[in-house]
C-alpha cells in the first residue's frame, strides 16, 4: 500500500481495511512495516480529527459522572461548596461554574482543567 493523504471516505475505508489486515499480521513496531503501520495511524487519526470531531464535555456532567464513579452525592459537597440549596444550584447549572469552584473539582475529582475552560 502506497501511503497518502486522505481525501475521502473511500480512501478513509480503504487505509482502516489495509490497518486491520497489519494487525492481524501482528506487524513489529520499530521495523520499516511497522513504521509504515504508525504512518497509516497517524493519517487516520488526521482524518478522524477533522472529519469526525469529539466534542467537548459539558463541564457540569463531568463532574457528574466522576460524583457517580466516586460514589459522591450533593451532600458531599456541603461545607466545601456552601449550603445544600448552592451545591444544588451549581450542579443543576443554576448558579455559575466560577474559577474557584472549578479548581476545587479539578483537585478533587481529578477532573482535566481543559474540561473547564473548553466550556
Amino acid at each position: 500500500m502506497t501511503l497518502k493523504p486522505i481525501k475521502t471516505n473511500k480512501d478513509y475505508e480503504a487505509l482502516l481495511n489495509w490497518v486491520d489486515k497489519q494487525f492481524d499480521l501482528k506487524v513489529k513496531p520499530n521495523t520499516p512495516a511497522g513504521d509504515k503501520l504508525e504512518i497509516a495511524l497517524l493519517l487516520i487519526q488526521q482524518y478522524e480529527n477533522e472529519h469526525y470531531p469529539i466534542p467537548a464535555p459539558d463541564p457540569i456532567e463531568a463532574v457528574k459522572l466522576k460524583m457517580a464513579e466516586q460514589g459522591m452525592k450533593n451532600q458531599d459537597w456541603v461545607g466545601k461548596l456552601g449550603s445544600k440549596s448552592y451545591v444544588s444550584a451549581i450542579l443543576n447549572k443554576r448558579k455559575p461554574l466560577t474559577l474557584e469552584i472549578a479548581k476545587l473539582f479539578c483537585n478533587e475529582l481529578g477532573i482535566p482543567a481543559s474540561v473547564f475552560l473548553a466550556a
